[in-house]
């Protein structure tokens, strides 16, 4: 049985927290930025706890890999 390996993309693109939770960076401020308001881009900053469904997709993705 072969080694499972880690998805070397979810390693650049989620974290894991302090309790075992999954982070993700929000989406929707890459572009077309001048468009949205102080508040709204403010509010896209920082890291957001995924949800349980995407969670356990990502555990699987990130089966090996321990920060």
């Amino acid at each position: 049985m072969p080694k499972q390996k880690t998805k070397r993309a979810a390693t650049k693109r989620l974290k894991m927290s302090a309790t075992g939770k999954f982070l993700q960076s929000r989406a929707g401020k890459g572009h077309l930025n001048c468009s949205k308001s102080r508040k709204r881009k403010r509010n896209l900053r920082g890291m957001k706890v995924m949800s349980a469904g995407d969670a356990a997709k990502a555990k699987t993705m990130l089966a090996t890999y321990r920060r």
